[in-house]
C-alpha cells in the first residue's frame, strides 16, 4: 500500500482519494465508524478513539495517527486492549504514521485520523 497526498481532511491510498477517517485492516481500506465513540465527545472536547469501535485488532502492530495536530484522543481502555492482546500501538501525528505505514506495512494495521 502507498499513503500520499495527506492533506487536512484527505488522503490518497493507492491512488484512491478518501475524505474521511480511515481504518486499515489487513491491507483493506474502510471509513472509520466513530459513532459508538460519540458518546464520550463531551467528556474529551472531540469524538476520541474507543474500544466501542470495530478497531482491527489482527495484527502485531496498530499505527494511530492522530490528526494533523494530534488532537484526536485515545481512551485508555485502547490502550489496554493493546496490551492484553500484545499488540504494540504507535500513536503518532498523521503525517508521521503514514510514514512510518510507507516504510513497511507487514503485521501493521491503522486508524488514521486526517483533520485536526
Amino acid at each position: 500500500m502507498r499513503f500520499d497526498k495527506l492533506e487536512f481532511g484527505s488522503l490518497r491510498v493507492d491512488g484512491i482519494k478518501y475524505d474521511h477517517d480511515l481504518v486499515v485492516d489487513r491491507g483493506k481500506v474502510r471509513k472509520r465508524k466513530k459513532k459508538l465513540s460519540k458518546k464520550f465527545q463531551e467528556q474529551f472536547g472531540h469524538t476520541p478513539l474507543s474500544v466501542e469501535e470495530e478497531l482491527p485488532w489482527k495484527c502485531s502492530q496498530l499505527v494511530i495517527g492522530t490528526g494533523a495536530y494530534g488532537r484526536l484522543p485515545i481512551m485508555q481502555e485502547v490502550r489496554r486492549e493493546a496490551e492484553r492482546l500484545g499488540v504494540k500501538l504507535l500513536v503518532l501525528p498523521t503525517h508521521d504514521a503514514i510514514e512510518v505505514l510507507n516504510r513497511d506495512m507487514e503485521g501493521t494495521n491503522a486508524v488514521l485520523h486526517l483533520t485536526c
